[in-house]
């Protein structure tokens, strides 16, 4: 839906379902509902959820003619998709696995030429279109810097190989897409220094003369095109749980000439770590809920002097909660956007507040709004409602914080 010159939706990876056929599904029982809950009669934005095995079914020309028709018949429209997750991410166990093929693979690369090739379809006239994709690989499965080097090098070769795929389908169609690379803790790309090394170690230096030659270009304009088909995918929630400023995160991409292609609206939870050994007790149990297996719940730590630290994951940073000198902890957990404590713990809601006045002072920075919250499942029962209930009351918060400005 349209919002104050915004495209704001949903991100259908909230739902549960691999195969198209599932996902197809989960769109004509939710989408319907929803709009009717927000009492919502105008054009529906929809932010496409789209694994590897729906994207195979998807491309076949009968498959997409389907989902059209179907798109115009409820008045709703794809403007982003999201493909971080290749494959299962709903009822097993994800983990690291999240990331997995990476960017060093040609199957990412080709499941995203194609998912951009679907796109191109489905996307409206006169509308930019984006996917969000994983922030290269996870780091752990580097053993050195040398081995990095060398997936670094893979992952770029790939990475360029898209922005040519689409400077030919901006050829053909006249639609302007861009691939949205999303940090998150222990990617390659955790925060936005390491995005802006992206750029200027790895696109931007093999990036140029790869494409001038390849496109007949200059290297000038090669260096254009490679900005506005790649672009960054500003998860509030990672870059809230790395401690980052908003404002000041901004003006680092604008400054570095990096466009922000989607801002995924999400909130991870937050604790204050106290001194006493009772009250860590009972923080630990109330943490204990949502110490799931189904997830990477990464932590990140900052200590009375500032510095940040590190958990891979939220067991483990409870296993030395008796004696650890931290201060605070964010945890990659995404809570529902519309609540900022669960009991005695909270959230960083707060950040989402902080990044809607960010885009409402300086609309240039993004045109694309996304909540996401896919931990339904797994969140503990008393915070759970009903699905469609709870995604309209997420995108009914959101709406309200823009009718207040």
């Amino acid at each position: 839906m349209e919002i104050k010159g915004f495209q704001l939706s949903y991100c259908s990876n909230i739902h549960p379902g691999e195969t198209w056929e599932a996902t197809f599904e989960n769109l004509k029982n939710y989408i319907p509902e929803v709009k009717e809950r927000l009492r919502h009669t105008d054009a529906f934005g929809i932010g496409l959820r789209l694994s590897h095995e729906a994207s195979i079914v998807l491309e076949h020309p009968e498959k997409l003619q389907e989902f059209q028709t179907w798109l115009e018949k409820e008045n709703a429209y794809v403007f982003t998709l999201n493909c971080f997750p290749y494959g299962d991410f709903h009822r097993t166990t994800v983990k690291d696995q999240v990331h997995y093929p990476d960017w060093t693979t040609i199957d990412r690369r080709d499941y995203t030429i194609r998912s951009f090739r679907i796109l191109s379809e489905l996307l409206p006239e006169g509308m930019d279109g984006g996917i969000s994709t994983s922030p290269i690989s996870y780091r752990h499965w580097f053993k050195n810097e040398s081995d990095l080097k060398a997936g670094m090098e893979v992952a770029t070769k790939h990475l360029l190989e898209v922005v040519a795929e689409l400077a030919e389908i901006r050829k053909k169609t006249g639609k302007s897409l861009h691939l949205d690379i999303e940090p998150e803790p222990d990617g390659i790309l955790e925060n936005s220094d390491e995005t802006l090394w992206l750029f200027s170690d790895w696109l931007l230096p093999l990036g140029k003369p790869w494409l001038s030659e390849h496109l007949g270009i200059s290297l000038e304009e090669a260096e254009v095109l490679l900005k506005e088909h790649i672009q960054v995918c500003y998860d509030v929630c990672h870059f809230a749980l790395v401690y980052e400023k908003p404002a000041d995160t901004f003006a680092k991409f604008e400054g570095a000439g990096l466009k922000i292609g989607k801002i995924q609206i999400s909130a991870a939870l937050k604790v204050m770590i106290p001194e006493m050994p009772e009250a860590r007790d009972l923080l630990k149990v109330n943490l204990l809920p949502f110490e799931e297996s189904t997830y990477l719940h990464q932590v990140v730590a900052k200590g009375s002097d500032g510095r940040l630290n590190s958990y891979t994951d939220l067991p483990d940073a409870l296993k030395v909660l008796d004696s650890t000198d931290d201060k605070e902890w964010r945890i990659h957990f995404h809570v529902p956007v519309f609540l900022d404590n669960y009991g005695s713990l909270a959230s960083t809601q707060d950040q989402i507040s902080i990044v809607l006045n960010e885009i409402l002072k300086n609309p240039s920075l993004t045109n694309h709004l996304e909540v996401e919250t896919y931990t339904w499942d797994v969140l503990p029962k008393e915070a759970r409602l009903p699905l469609g209930e709870s995604i309209a009351r997420e995108l009914d918060w959101v709406i309200r914080k823009f009718e207040v400005k």
